[in-house]
């Protein structure tokens, strides 16, 4: 056990929902979405000994609270995420931490059509543009996939209705043509979710409907992909036992 987490004194984080990554030294990062010096969350470090660092404390104010997702690292050692709630109009923010622990905004969802409460993480490209997704908001409020350039330019790659296209996504992975692939809790033929893809002009396709039975249903955790290009992840519930499914989906 590297660190224990405690809910009292609140100052080092608690239930760390999202995963953590490592880099090159084996310090590990990650976030807690409760607790914290405003019980709005932090950012952390664990270096190898184990000893653990707050980086950042959110306020639940515009800097945003409740980061349920984990961070991604930046060439130059800046970590990015996302919160879901706080920022300008209290529906999420994306941001970045400094290995100073000095947080900027860089976007602050309005929960209109830009989106609101992003729930999942980020990726990079090689130009440094940010995607992600939101679970909420968008034109039919049945959430968005979201890119945001180096300038903090946000554009909706996709906004979903609910419908058969899906509803509330997870997080996203990107292929090398541009192409982004992603679940939705909700939504497809039987309302239990779908796997998509998107291609680089924003145009979706479904790629499995998913029935709630013994195919699984609500997939809610991002994707992996090998390198025939088929899809790997989980459902929440469904399959033989009711208690979820891991899937593959078979290059198209």
């Amino acid at each position: 056990m590297l660190h224990s987490f405690t809910f009292y004194p609140f100052g080092d984080g608690a239930i760390p929902f999202g995963g953590v990554i490592r880099d090159s030294a084996g310090t590990l990062y990650g976030t807690t979405p409760f607790a914290g010096a405003s019980f709005a969350g932090i950012v952390y470090k664990v270096d190898p000994a184990g000893n653990e660092t707050v980086l950042y404390n959110f306020t639940g104010g515009p800097d945003g609270g409740d980061p349920y997702a984990g961070v991604i690292q930046g060439p130059n050692g800046d970590l990015y995420g996302t919160a879901y709630l706080g920022g300008a109009a209290g529906q999420g923010v994306v941001y970045r931490v400094n290995a100073a622990g000095v947080e900027k905004v860089l976007h602050s969802f309005l929960g209109g059509t830009d989106g609101a409460s992003p729930f999942a993480g980020l990726i990079a490209d090689a130009e440094g543009n940010l995607y992600g997704t939101t679970s909420g908001g968008g034109t039919a409020n049945a959430g968005t996939v979201f890119k945001l350039d180096p300038a903090g330019n946000e554009t909706v790659v996709y906004s979903f209705t609910g419908g058969l296209d899906g509803g509330s996504p997870g997080g996203v992975i990107r292929d090398s043509a541009g192409n982004l692939y992603g679940t939705s809790g909700f939504g497809g033929t039987a309302n239990a979710g779908v796997v998509y893809k998107l291609n680089p002009a924003g145009q979706e396709t479904v790629l499995h409907n998913f029935t709630g039975g013994n195919d699984g249903g609500a997939p809610e955790g991002s994707l992996i992909r090998d390198a025939a290009g088929n899809l790997y992840g989980t459902t929440q519930f469904g399959g033989k036992g009711l208690g979820g499914v891991v899937f593959r989906i078979k290059a198209q």
